[in-house]
């Protein structure tokens, strides 16, 4: 485990992964992120790279072979991922392809990913670098977790997640039982930027927007007021999911989708690939900020 502390905040990040499993308040010691009960989700921020959700049957083409990735990808349970840096207020960790990954994503690449504590919130940077001769193709994306509810006098359904503008969005749909897209969606906001937390709000799987206008979302308690809240100014998809028996929402922000049940798996063309030229670097970042009166 690695930490960073501030005046305000601790954070600790697990080597394996690099995964970001608490926030903490120094001043009062309130948790703010999800305790990863194993008996419910033991996750609490896995990193995504180079998928987002599922592949259809584990498999994608590229140039004419085939390819097998986990859903997610392969950084969130990793080993071999590195502390590369660390600074009284930064930790920075890289993984580098290596025998093994180029069976499974023929791509030679840098993946670091960097958390900074700056005051009362926590900039999360992505940085991608291609040291291919070639184009690669990937998706990125966040998965944390936020505790809810945060105090002992609230209830699951005290809470809202309260966007920055005025949305009228659908989810899209996901097979439960082999996590793809389907052709099906299901109205969430009509002309209104909140979402109220309900048990039941996710019994089919993730909310999934494609085209929201927000970038940034608030957590908000009835009782507490705004908890925190998160931006991602560099994601174009975001998905919204908890086991329907967790007391968390994942606020998940993505740069690429699960593919759609009709895909033809052609990894250069999967929806929300990017495409990052030889010997360039990509940059994607989000922050996730405490309300400073939780704080004091």
């Amino acid at each position: 485990m690695y930490t960073l502390e501030n005046n305000k905040l601790k954070i600790t990040v697990k080597k394996i992964g690099a995964e970001l499993c608490k926030i903490t308040s120094v001043k009062h010691n309130t948790d703010f992120m999800w305790d990863g009960n194993p008996n419910i989700w033991s996750g609490y921020a896995p990193n995504l790279f180079p998928i987002i959700g599922a592949l259809k049957d584990d498999s994608y083409f590229f140039e004419n072979k085939v390819f097998k990735l986990p859903k997610h990808g392969f950084v969130r349970h990793n080993r071999d991922i590195n502390l590369n840096k660390q600074t009284k207020d930064c930790l920075v960790f890289k993984l580098i392809h290596n025998e093994e990954l180029l069976k499974s994503y023929p791509f030679m690449f840098e993946f670091y990913i960097s958390y900074k504590l700056i005051d009362n919130t926590i900039e999360v940077l992505h940085t991608i670098k291609n040291i291919d001769d070639n184009p690669i193709y990937f998706s990125l994306g966040g998965h944390p977790a936020f505790k809810c509810p945060v105090f002992e006098n609230e209830k699951y359904d005290d809470y809202t997640l309260e966007f920055s503008e005025v949305e009228n969005s659908k989810t899209h749909m996901v097979n439960t039982q082999n996590g793809l897209i389907i052709s099906k969606t299901k109205p969430i906001f009509n002309n209104t930027n909140k979402l109220p937390l309900t048990r039941d709000l996710f019994n089919e799987d993730a909310l999934i927007f494609k085209d929201l206008k927000s970038r940034k979302v608030a957590l908000k308690s009835n009782l507490n007021g705004e908890i925190l809240s998160f931006r991602y100014p560099d994601f174009n998809y975001l998905g919204i999911w908890a086991k329907p028996n967790g007391d968390y929402v994942c606020i998940e922000p993505w740069l690429g989708i699960a593919d759609n049940e009709n895909t033809n798996q052609d990894f250069k063309t999967k929806e929300g690939i990017i495409k990052l030229d030889a010997y360039k670097t990509f940059k994607a970042r989000y922050f996730i900020e405490i309300n400073n009166t939780l704080l004091h």
